[in-house]
């Protein structure tokens, strides 16, 4: 279970992703449409500090039991 402390870290990487790869597109006007590629990364954000939030709240139930 050790693991999923680390899991969380993968979220940052897939944004970091997500936001290079919308830079890249919206500099090229022929590419596909950049605004999923910034929404994929607002997501993966968005589910890194969800994920570090439920994390710490399950470690501290785990220390109080």
């Amino acid at each position: 279970m050790n693991y999923l402390k680390y899991t969380q870290y993968v979220y940052l990487v897939f944004g970091g992703y997500f936001i290079y790869d919308g830079v890249t597109k919206l500099n090229d006007p022929a590419s596909g449409n950049f605004w999923l590629s910034f929404m994929i990364a607002g997501l993966a954000i968005f589910m890194f500090f969800f994920r570090r939030k439920f994390a710490k709240k399950f470690e501290d139930r785990n220390k109080n039991s």
